[in-house]
């Protein structure tokens, strides 16, 4: 069986997304009302400034005891979010994840057209599985190289 793609894999296939000055609270909302674990921060039309997560809000906010009404999101968010094209395989995408310490990827199709957010969740046992794999294999190289 081919391994699917990230695109392929994404369990929600539309944007959810707020401008720069929207509060934590409005992100959190938004986050329950779709029922996702990040929003993406986005200037008009189409231009990606950031990622805010449920960790996010978690240890950016609440760990922080910081208001969420008048915290803004662009306070908060990753900014410049790495991306992957909807043909990246999911296997990459969760080493990605694995490498990078993040659970969330924006998918970018040719023309900077925002496709959705990729999410470790999307993937299935047997991806994560060859990831974990292939990770360890690149720390062993690393270690051996020196």
């Amino acid at each position: 069986m081919a391994e699917r793609n990230v695109f392929q894999s994404m369990s929600q296939k539309h944007v959810v997304s707020l401008g720069p000055k929207a509060s934590v609270w409005e992100a959190a909302c938004v986050m329950t009302a779709a029922n996702c674990g990040s929003v993406l921060i986005m200037e008009p039309p189409a231009t990606v400034l950031g990622i805010v997560t449920e960790r996010d809000l978690m240890t950016r906010v609440l760990a922080k005891a910081r208001n969420p009404e008048t915290t803004r999101v662009s306070e908060v968010m990753t900014p410049n979010p790495m991306c992957v094209k909807p043909e990246t395989l999911v296997s990459d995408a969760v080493l990605i994840m694995i490498e990078r310490g993040f659970r969330h990827l924006p998918i970018v199709a040719p023309g900077d057209k925002i496709l959705g957010v990729f999410s470790v969740r999307d993937a299935l046992p047997r991806e994560i599985s060859s990831a974990l794999s292939l990770a360890e294999f690149n720390e062993q190289v690393n270690d051996a190289l020196g």
